[in-house]
């Protein structure tokens, strides 16, 4: 044989091992296992990246990497890869990067070889500017490791801090994740779950058992509705895995990369909306939905809200105005009148600080009669979280623009945006009432005296508050000492919106040079 046929040989034997070893990798834990993992209703590591991702542009990395550990039998145990399947491509033409656990190579579970693929593609992401995707699926800690597998948490935890608030980060829970590896989803932006196999939670039913004696599912205990409702640990609940992923490719495509883009929308700048004349009741104490608002104003009636099932007494989610992605913070007057509670405040600074983190102007419908009364708010401690939110708005560089479409009292009205909190620029509807209190509390405190000692108190107190709501609660008042730019008609709410993010679209704004605040967690 000559040289260069045993060349050619050689190069097409090394092909073949590189073709084959490939295949053993895609394999993952084998036939059996994959079967396994279809029939818990759950799609592999890989068959999830190729839903996320552009058909054709996921490249992977370390596909041949493999666990070093040889107790407890592992050494006869080797595969390609490992528990973790990493690497980048392009979603809606936009680089991404990823990592998504596979269940049918030991459970998923966490080894030093994941932990370091996973902060290697992280640490990808960063330099990138790129959002990191984490497609959770893990038994948690790889017990055979020990503490190795544990440091593997740490040094993800680690980057999740480091890198937040550099790049997006998107935690998705498509099976199990429990232990201490709930809290890297805990730390980043945003956290998908899937009904049914998605489940999140720090002790298991048969510790809690244990420990207290209380009965319950997992699905009680860390169910995708339970943490979406109850806890406000996820954001986004989808009824199937491809639903779950086509969700976020449609989050990811309002967030900008490195600069905010304006798009053409095809909605146009300048339209009105009649409607919106009809939506705020005339009655101040009758409710409306002020999603119908939002919708009416952004483009193409198109809001992507987050949070929907936690704290509904605030809506917040992205929309577009004029083709540019912007953050929308709204009180919703349909559950517990728009009031701000504990939890309200939590979804709201958290969403706040996302926006200004990226540069996603922020966008606010505020129609709050105030901070929820009670002990039971002010032992949960309604200071303490009502601080928060307002620090996020006061801390934000983003350009901040409001519209008070009806109450705005005392210190709710302070934290949604004013204009004292470098609100940029500050609208109101005529429907709009800016006091320190309600009509009705402040004439009660004010003249009672007055209505006590008059011959009919009740037709006192209604004249009284019909003067003070005359006088003081209405926009006119904050209007003539500049706290509200101008009184606008509500049917041009949108076009006045865009124009005021034209304006402000090379806003510069910064806060003092400090190592960092400290915010009132």
């Amino acid at each position: 044989m000559s040289l260069n046929n045993r060349n050619s040989k050689n190069r097409t034997e090394k092909i073949d091992e590189l073709t084959r070893l490939r295949e053993q990798a895609k394999a993952g834990g084998g036939a059996e296992r994959i079967e396994a993992q279809h029939s818990r209703g759950k799609l592999t590591a890989r068959e999830r990246i190729n839903l996320l991702f552009d058909a054709g542009s996921f490249e992977e990395l370390d596909p041949f990497a493999m666990h070093h550990c040889t107790d407890f039998g592992l050494a006869e145990q080797q595969f390609l890869g490992d528990s973790v399947v990493t690497g980048y491509g392009t979603i809606d033409g936009r680089l991404s990067f990823v990592f998504s656990q596979d269940f049918t190579v030991f459970g998923g579970s966490l080894s030093k070889v994941a932990a370091q693929k996973i902060c290697k593609v992280m640490d990808l992401a960063a330099k990138n500017k790129a959002p990191i995707i984490g497609l959770l699926d893990s038994g948690g800690a790889r017990i055979q490791e020990g503490v190795d597998s544990l440091a593997g948490y740490a040094d993800i935890f680690t980057r999740n801090t480091l890198y937040s608030g550099v790049i997006p980060q998107i935690s998705v829970v498509m099976g199990p994740c429990a232990g201490g590896a709930v809290y890297s989803p805990a730390i980043t932006d945003f956290v998908f779950m899937v009904k049914g196999t998605g489940q999140m939670y720090i002790t298991g039913p048969n510790v809690i058992k244990a420990v207290t004696g209380e009965e319950v599912t997992v699905e009680q205990l860390g169910g995708a509705m339970v943490h979406a409702s109850k806890s406000g640990n996820c954001h986004f609940v989808a009824d199937s895995e491809p639903e779950c992923l086509e969700m976020v490719r449609r989050l990811l495509s309002f967030l900008p990369q490195n600069e905010t883009k304006v798009t053409d929308s095809g909605d146009d700048p300048n339209r009105t909306d009649e409607e919106l004349l009809h939506i705020v009741p005339t009655e101040p104490n009758k409710a409306y939905d002020m999603k119908q608002i939002i919708t009416k104003v952004v483009d193409n009636a198109d809001f992507m809200e987050v949070h929907q099932s936690f704290a509904g007494n605030i809506i917040v989610g992205f929309a577009r105005l004029g083709g540019q992605s912007v953050g929308i913070v709204a009180q919703q007057p349909l559950v517990l009148a728009g009031v701000i509670d504990v939890d309200a405040a939590d979804k709201g600074a958290r969403f706040v600080r996302f926006c200004d983190c990226f540069n996603i102007p922020l966008v606010t419908f505020v129609d709050v009669p105030g901070y929820m009364p009670g002990t039971e708010q002010e032992y949960k401690g309604i200071i303490r979280h009502g601080a928060k939110f307002l620090y996020a708005y006061a801390e934000a560089t983003v350009p901040k623009l409001c519209v008070v479409t009806r109450k705005a009292y005392g210190g709710a009205y302070i934290v949604m945006s004013s204009k004292n909190l470098r609100g940029d620029i500050n609208y109101a509807w005529p429907s709009a009432e800016i006091a320190v209190m309600g009509p009705e509390g402040a004439v009660n405190i004010l003249f009672r005296s007055t209505i006590n000692n008059s011959e009919n108190p009740q037709e006192t107190r209604e004249r009284l508050v019909n003067d003070y709501r005359s006088k003081f609660a209405n926009p006119y008042v904050a209007a003539a000492k500049g706290y509200i730019d101008d009184v606008i008609d509500p049917k041009e709410t949108r076009p006045k919106l865009i124009k005021a993010l034209q304006m402000l679209k090379n806003k510069v704004d910064a806060n003092p040079t400090k190592k960092h605040g400290n915010i009132p967690l």
